[in-house]
């Protein structure tokens, strides 16, 4: 029998454990009690874990190989984890609101319910064409909401944190799988326009089944090479083998190519517009904020720990990675006339400056990285949590022309979101400031000032991305037939108070979470 660390593992098993018994509350649950229960369930779960991973930190944070060898949580492991159960509490508050949609933003379970001369399951795609009944069933109180939709975001998260933790490459895959495929339902399940979201949720997994076959099929490449997919092995044999490098580099390729995909890096993120755009507004920012965390903290682990002796050889490639992707992000945003596909290109921007961060392979540039994707998080979670309530008849106003004039209409809401857009441009006093700094600083020390200047720039002219739409907010008439403000309900104000407070926070006092983020890096 394998030896079980279960101080280590139990955020884990609590996450695992809790999505499992929300299964059994959608099948023995009375309907009417299935969201109160199925929240509380949810949120205790990631209370517990972030709990259990604070008790055991210090135990196990020289680092804990467990699971016989599969999983390997060290400090850079626990700051992954810790802040992925941070930022789906926040989601689960996102997923989780009936007052700005009333009933939620999830479609209802409409398929018994029809209007007349409308067979049953009809998709509802055009404003206003919700029957009266699907509408009471979907009233805050109801049971039109579709519960499910909790115990699939605790095995995602689940999946993420065994992406982070992972100590081989099968069991990277077996996480990929597990995170991915619950997204790829939460994609379809959008109330208003429900065809645009189905189209989302089609194309996620599609592109998606192409990235986890480029993974699996350079994961055989890399067992070829070097005879086994343990991540510490495979370093050993890039170390000292006189194995031919093709296999080598033709699977470290495929490999790094769907981690790419999923960290929404440029020119592997051509979902990543129409899924934002289509998907539910709070899976859309539970994706930007943890999926991305996921991806670039299994990335860095493969880089670190398996890579590091062959980066001589891989680095440039990566190199010109991080360019094309901050080029990609910022030019093409600039084109958007859509807030949430303006905010999907600035995440691929954000993305390449990621890259900057996972290919300077020092303490520095780790302890850099992990808290650029903690700031970034925080933000976009915020900002995803107040795109929700500004709205028309038809539901979400995400065309840019609805924004103007905003500051009028809610001062507020104006100002809180120009903070959150200032931040993702890198104005001081901010998180995005913060972590720009020291991730620049860190590539800068390791002898990648070409690339830091490059970034630098892109950063400069990423700024328009944002400021353009500050000034649409304050300096333009408002319509009179425009969008309505909606007032956010409890869940939706905790959420984007959260992630207001820690971009403000992480941008004046950083060394709470660097000192963190700097204690040590992955184990094997």
């Amino acid at each position: 029998m394998p030896q079980i660390d279960y101080g280590a593992v139990a955020p884990l098993l609590i996450v695992f454990g809790a999505a499992c018994l929300g299964v059994l509350v959608e099948a023995f649950a009375p309907a009417h009690r299935r969201w109160s229960v199925q929240v509380g369930l949810t949120l205790l779960a990631v209370l517990l874990a972030g709990v259990f991973l604070g008790m055991h930190a210090q135990e196990i944070n020289t680092g804990a190989t467990t699971l016989a060898g599969t999983l390997a949580i060290g400090p850079a492991a626990l700051f992954l984890w810790g802040t992925l159960l941070a930022l789906s509490f926040g989601a689960v508050l996102l997923l989780a609101d009936r007052s700005v949609e009333p009933g939620g933003a999830f479609v209802a379970e409409s398929n018994t319910l029809a209007r007349p001369g409308e067979s049953a399951g009809t998709p509802v795609d055009a404003p206003g064409a919700a029957s009266a009944a699907v509408m009471q069933r979907s009233a805050p109180g109801g049971v039109g909401m579709r519960t499910e939709v909790f115990p699939l975001a605790l095995f995602s998260l689940g999946g993420m944190m065994v992406f982070c933790a992972a100590n081989d490459l099968l069991t990277m895959f077996v996480a990929l799988e597990v995170l991915s495929l619950p997204l790829y339902l939460l994609c379809g399940l959008a109330k208003r326009r429900r065809l645009l979201s189905q189209e989302a949720a089609v194309k996620y997994f599609l592109l998606g089944a192409f990235a986890s076959a480029f993974f699996l099929y350079g994961l055989a490449l890399l067992y070829g090479y070097s005879g086994s997919v343990r991540l510490s092995e495979i370093a050993a044999a890039t170390a000292g083998s006189l194995r031919s490098d093709t296999l080598l580099f033709a699977g470290l390729g495929l490999v790094v190519m769907g981690l790419l995909f999923k960290g929404s890096v440029a020119p592997f993120h051509l979902w990543t517009p129409d899924v934002y755009h289509g998907a539910p507004t709070a899976v859309t920012g539970f994706m930007a904020a943890c999926t991305k965390v996921a991806a670039f903290g299994a990335l860095l682990r493969l880089l670190h720990v398996a890579f590091q002796a062959s980066s001589w050889e891989w680095h440039w490639v990566l190199w010109t990675v991080a360019v094309v992707s901050m080029v990609v992000g910022v030019v093409l945003g600039l084109t958007q006339q859509d807030v949430k596909r303006m905010i999907a290109y600035s995440s691929i921007a954000h993305a390449g400056f990621l890259m900057v961060g996972s290919i300077t392979l020092t303490e520095r540039g780790l302890a850099a990285t992990l808290f650029y994707l903690l700031a970034y998080g925080f933000t976009t979670l915020a900002v995803f949590g107040l795109l929700g309530l500004v709205r028309t008849s038809e539901g979400e106003a995400t065309r840019m022309s609805d924004w103007a004039g905003l500051a009028r209409r809610s001062p507020l809401v104006a100002a809180v979101f120009t903070f959150l857009l200032l931040a993702l441009a890198g104005i001081p006093a901010t998180s995005g400031f913060m972590g720009k700094f020291v991730v620049f600083s860190a590539a800068f020390s390791a002898g990648m000032g070409p690339l830091v200047v490059i970034a630098l720039l892109a950063s400069a002219l990423a700024a328009y991305l944002y400021i353009r739409l500050v000034v649409l907010m304050f300096f333009h008439e408002p319509d009179p037939e425009g969008p309505t403000v909606s007032v956010p309900g409890p869940f939706t104000t905790a959420a984007v108070t959260l992630g207001v407070v820690v971009t403000l926070l992480l941008g004046v006092v950083p060394m709470l979470a660097l000192d963190w983020a700097s204690v040590g890096g992955f184990v094997s």
